[in-house]
């Protein structure tokens, strides 16, 4: 059985994250309190399940403090589970609850909104240490769909590496582990001819190749990865991603991330993410 475990902060997406699963025909349960995800996983085996995927979060309350060891109990019994955390900047969280007009679950009339994603957080803070993180601050629906495919199709045996372009104007992904700014390296955005193409068209990629410096900073970057990599790999870690970041996130740092994307695709696993093109990818 594969299991995919949808979790994260609430209004960050994972109601979206849940039907794009149950249109790549998951078995899908939605709000499954903690304490019984055993007995669902067994009932669900037991019947001939072989995809499913549940949503737990904070509204599990306490029960939630078993989720971790039960996430280990299953690997071990050879279920290939894979937790996807979903997260997003407080000030979106709570842009989108004034817009839906929604109550936030841990809201007990005592608690400000802002208070209760803070105490979501804390209680989260286990779990988020296993699973696979997704800022879907700057997302659209279509877009946080497309990443949940890339999730669910890469094989998960061992370490994926995950490069992921984004503009320093919108803010740093909250789900980066390594972030490596190239802002300092001659602009496209400047040349009317190359302003309305992106890191992946030739005429930008020229652009950047034609200078010097751009070559010894991708082979700096690529380097560290490669010397760190290993350590990371040793930390039992999933997911690695690093995050390159330019000023509108459509020049610079996509053609960084797709250079580095095709390094390091030599026998790993390694996803591509464009946070700020149109479909995210």
């Amino acid at each position: 059985m594969q299991l995919i475990i949808v979790t994260g902060l609430s209004g960050s997406g994972k109601s979206v994250a849940l039907k794009a699963l149950e249109d790549s025909a998951y078995y899908t349960a939605d709000n499954l309190p903690a304490k019984l995800l055993p007995e669902m996983v067994d009932f669900l085996q037991n019947a001939g399940y072989t995809r499913v995927a549940v949503s737990i979060d904070a509204r599990s309350g306490d029960t939630l403090n078993q989720l971790t060891r039960q996430v280990n109990d299953l690997k071990a019994r050879g279920i290939d589970v894979r937790v996807l955390f979903l997260d997003a900047k407080t000030d979106t969280l709570l842009k989108r609850f004034s817009e839906t007009r929604r109550r936030h679950p841990l809201s007990n009339g005592s608690l400000t909104v802002a208070e209760c994603i803070a105490r979501e957080r804390e209680m989260l803070a286990e779990i988020g240490s296993l699973s696979h993180h997704i800022d879907t601050s700057d997302l659209n629906p279509n877009a946080l769909r497309v990443w949940i495919k890339d999730f669910v199709e890469v094989d998960h045996a061992g370490m994926t590496l995950l490069f992921q372009s984004f503009g320093f104007k919108h803010g740093i992904p909250l789900d980066a582990d390594l972030v490596f700014d190239v802002r300092c390296l001659p602009n496209p955005y400047y040349d009317p001819r190359l302003r309305p193409l992106t890191g992946k068209d030739r005429a930008v990629i020229d652009f950047l190749e034609a200078d010097a410096s751009v070559g010894k900073m991708l082979a700096d970057i690529r380097g560290f990865v490669d010397s760190w990599l290993p350590c990371f790999v040793a930390d039992n870690r999933s997911y690695l991603t690093v995050a390159i970041g330019c000023t509108g996130g459509e020049h610079r740092s996509v053609y960084f991330v797709e250079a580095l994307a095709r390094y390091f695709d030599q026998g790993r696993r390694v996803l591509v993410r464009h946070r700020e093109l149109a479909g995210g990818g």
